[in-house]
């Protein structure tokens, strides 16, 4: 004995918008798992983090940034502004230079003779 089954219609559709959909996201989480691990691999200036105060709105970094300029532009030839720049990046600006501050300024100062 032999068994009929009848599915009507609409039931056969949803399954099988059921089955592209499923398709369809299956292809995304491959998509992704390719994608993901080489946007990391991408160097950008982002690997430096910004130290942001959210309440008052303050870059650190800048800060640090602004100064060196500052002092390049006092002390000339004397004050070595590429390295200041580069530990404003490197430390986050957790060591910010004042150009008035002798203790601050003295890692990038050099006597020119």
């Amino acid at each position: 004995m032999k068994v009929l089954i009848i599915i009507p219609p609409a039931k056969v559709e949803m399954f099988a918008a059921s089955k592209s959909t499923a398709l369809l996201a299956f292809s995304a989480v491959a998509l992704l798992c390719v994608l993901l691990p080489a946007v990391d691999a991408i160097p950008s200036i982002g690997n430096y983090v910004k130290r942001f105060d959210t309440i008052t709105g303050i870059d650190f970094i800048q800060i640090c940034l602004n100064n060196c300029a500052q002092c390049k532009k006092m002390f000339g030839d004397y004050f070595q502004g590429q390295t200041c720049a580069e530990s404003c990046l490197k430390f986050k600006g957790k060591a910010i230079p004042d150009c008035e501050d002798i203790g601050s300024i003295a890692p990038f100062l050099n006597a020119l003779e």
